[in-house]
């Protein structure tokens, strides 16, 4: 127990000075800050816009109103931003075996996903969060969720995000196999959960729920935290997302250290 306790320790460690440098680097360039924020802002904006025009002429999307959908389009923003922000540096993974730079990490006397991980943050998503908070802010507001549920939708954002960042380490952990820069698997994730993950899943047909509730458990990122804050679901669904993001780190830790076991040198 002990043991474990100072391996984690030493991960945050090596995470915060990894984080800390890249700061002070990107200290040095902050027009480059406020260019990828803005960037990264401009779907959201586009999002919100769309919300707004839908909802001027419809209702309700298969039950859900104009506020309960911000909370739904809120939450997934700020989850996967969460993670684009603090875990961008995965997205480099097929990269660094391509080039070679995996050899340099493997040498390091720290956890090798930690310091892939964390060799940047991905700034360009600082507005995306923003905008998304803002979005749940309002959503929050016109659904009549009071302060109380505040911590409840703490809880389940660190879930969700813990769930978004697994994932997309199980994605870009597929490169260790595939041998190709270009994390193909880690796209398709992010295109499925920008096509799908953005309306109720209650829309899509019977399978299409089950395999994104329980076997690529997206809906536990956005959907399902969504249901609960707005009483859609009993409060015993509080174990899921937590269950689903345990689940997920313990598969994603798995899947990332068999592909530094099946790693071979860039200069093999």
């Amino acid at each position: 127990m002990a043991a474990d306790t100072a391996r984690m320790r030493h991960a945050g460690a090596v995470y915060r000075r990894s984080i800390g440098a890249y700061l002070r680097s990107m200290a040095e360039y902050p027009a480059d800050f406020w260019i990828m924020s803005i960037a990264g802002t401009l779907w959201q904006v586009v999002l919100f816009a769309f919300l707004s025009i839908l909802f001027a002429n419809v209702n309700a999307i298969d039950g859900w109103g104009y506020h309960e959908m911000l909370v739904l389009a809120g939450f997934l923003a700020t989850s996967w931003s969460s993670t684009a922000l603090f875990w961008d540096g995965i997205w480099d993974t097929g990269k660094m075996i391509v080039e070679g730079d995996m050899d340099y990490r493997l040498t390091r006397p720290a956890p090798v996903l930690v310091q892939v991980a964390s060799k940047h943050l991905g700034m360009q998503v600082f507005g995306e969060m923003t905008l998304g908070l803002v979005m749940i802010a309002i959503g929050w507001t016109g659904a009549g969720l009071g302060l109380a549920a505040i911590p409840v939708g703490l809880f389940l954002l660190v879930c969700a995000s813990i769930i978004q960042a697994a994932l997309l380490t199980i994605a870009n952990a597929a490169n260790f196999w595939m041998k190709g820069r270009t994390p193909v698997i880690a796209f398709m994730l992010t295109e499925l959960q920008n096509e799908a993950m953005r309306f109720p899943l209650t829309i899509f047909p019977i399978g299409v729920r089950l395999v994104l509730t329980f076997g690529l458990p997206l809906a536990f990122a956005s959907f399902v935290p969504a249901q609960i804050l707005t009483g859609r679901l009993d409060a015993w669904w509080l174990i899921g997302p937590p269950l689903a993001a345990a689940a997920c780190a313990l598969a994603a830790v798995w899947v990332f250290r068999a592909g530094v076991r099946a790693y071979d040198s860039a200069g093999n």
